[in-house]
């Protein structure tokens, strides 16, 4: 019987190995939250907002149908913080860390399971990076929760000002909205505490360039030249999407938001969801601006979510090709065509399970706009956590919808879709079929 279940684990695909441990650490989450003790005195939890807020704490997004301070106990943020943790760094990534703590050695498979949640195609060196991804994590945590004491101590009495400091952090490298401020208020009231925005940001940033691309500058010491292909990238597409989305927030939100808090909107946007200012209020062409950056979102590797901007650099690169009749191509190197058409499947996997997803909910909730009902969606699937108040409203079903996509958002909808097929290699080729296309 035990070989029969062995063998039948062995058989598994790695995609269906991350997807499972997600899945079943988020349960794990909310049986936890569900404990009494967890809840504040006069604070009833129904299962289905313990299950949201497991659900947005492992898939690392930040939305909140209940608030975190006002609801939960002590021990209940505690678990949430560990949440927001196992989240950030990885289910597998974890339970690779306690096998290595206990066999010293990690065998092929496991290896697979690790190279394909840290998205990479090498397994050259995984250990070592393995390891380091433990180090950058807990060095710039660290270093974030005490710069961000600085702000939260004029506020707060010492010992509590240091709690939401290091929820703070966690929450902020982790790329999840979440705050244990009080009333929903996120970061409104530190809109301008400069030191904050920028602590924020940074640990934002660095949390979604990937820790592949922190462990290939730290090697190269910051030498863009030597940087690979990879690298440039990511640290190209960050820059360019960061300076754009805060010139166009600016221009759309020009009587609502100052220039830190444009830059500050545009950096969180990409999958962090802290919010200085009410997206509420924001105009139209404004939850656009943030509805596209939210699509994009981070990077392969790291904290967020998204299509990653790798993805979205292969797009623009891929569509650029077509139009010259040229080899798609870039800081001298070339790509293959393999990785242009992963690019676009990932792409349309996103944009149809977000509009699927804003189908469902519009039918749910007839009385809440659609261009909310979307931001609701995309901010859902890019694991982003900003939203324009409709969240603590929804019903049960459009909760259901949200958690659905926040999950298919962390694990990536290319994983999600290849847990489900178990077809043959194929032993046939049809005929070439020729349609016009465009």
């Amino acid at each position: 019987m035990f070989k029969k279940v062995n063998n039948f684990f062995r058989r598994q695909s790695s995609a269906r190995y991350i997807a499972l441990g997600f899945l079943l650490t988020i349960l794990l989450g909310s049986g936890l939250l569900m404990i009494p003790a967890c809840w504040k005195d006069g604070v009833r939890l129904a299962y289905v907002d313990s299950l949201f807020t497991s659900t947005s704490a492992i898939c690392v997004t930040g939305l909140a149908t209940v608030d975190l301070f006002d609801t939960f106990t002590p021990l209940g943020q505690v678990i949430i913080f560990f949440l927001l943790q196992i989240g950030g760094l990885g289910v597998t990534t974890l339970g690779a860390a306690v096998i290595l703590a206990f066999r010293r050695n990690i065998n092929l498979k496991e290896r697979n399971i690790i190279q394909d949640s840290l998205n990479t195609d090498s397994a050259r060196g995984l250990l070592k990076l393995f390891k380091r991804v433990f180090i950058y994590t807990i060095v710039i945590e660290f270093v974030g929760a005490a710069l961000s004491l600085i702000s939260f101590a004029r506020n707060y009495p010492i010992g509590e000002a240091i709690w939401k400091s290091a929820f703070h952090s966690v929450a902020s490298f982790n790329n999840a909205g979440f705050d244990i401020l009080g009333g929903f208020q996120n970061l409104q009231n530190y809109k301008g505490d400069v030191l904050l925005n920028i602590v924020t940001m940074l640990l934002i940033v660095l949390g979604g360039l990937g820790f592949l691309v922190m462990s290939d500058v730290v090697n190269k010491r910051g030498n863009f030249k030597k940087l690979t292909v990879h690298s440039k990238v990511v640290l190209l597409m960050t820059g360019v999407l960061i300076v754009l989305g805060m010139f166009l927030l600016k221009l759309t939100e020009m009587n609502n938001i100052s220039w830190l808090g444009a830059l500050f909107t545009s950096v969180s946007s990409r999958t962090a969801g802290f919010a200085t200012f009410d997206i509420g209020k924001f105009t139209k062409p404004g939850l656009l601006v943030l509805i596209v950056l939210m699509f994009i979102g981070a990077s392969p590797g790291s904290t967020g979510g998204g299509i990653k901007t790798t993805s979205f650099f292969l797009l623009l690169v891929g569509t650029r090709s077509m139009i010259s009749h040229h080899t798609p191509h870039a800081f001298k190197y070339s790509f293959s065509e393999e990785s242009v058409k992963r690019a676009m499947v990932i792409s349309l996997l996103a944009l149809t399970t977000i509009l699927l997803g804003s189908f469902a909910m519009s039918m749910i909730e007839p009385d809440i706009h659609f261009i909310d009902i979307l931001f609701e969606n995309t901010s859902a699937f890019g694991t982003v956590g900003l939203s324009t108040g409709i969240t603590p409203n929804l019903s049960i079903g459009s909760k259901i919808i949200s958690c659905l996509q926040m999950y298919v958002g962390r694990i990536g909808p290319l994983t999600f879709v290849s847990t489900w097929y178990t077809g043959n290699d194929e032993y046939f080729r049809y005929s070439e079929g020729v349609i016009p296309v465009g």
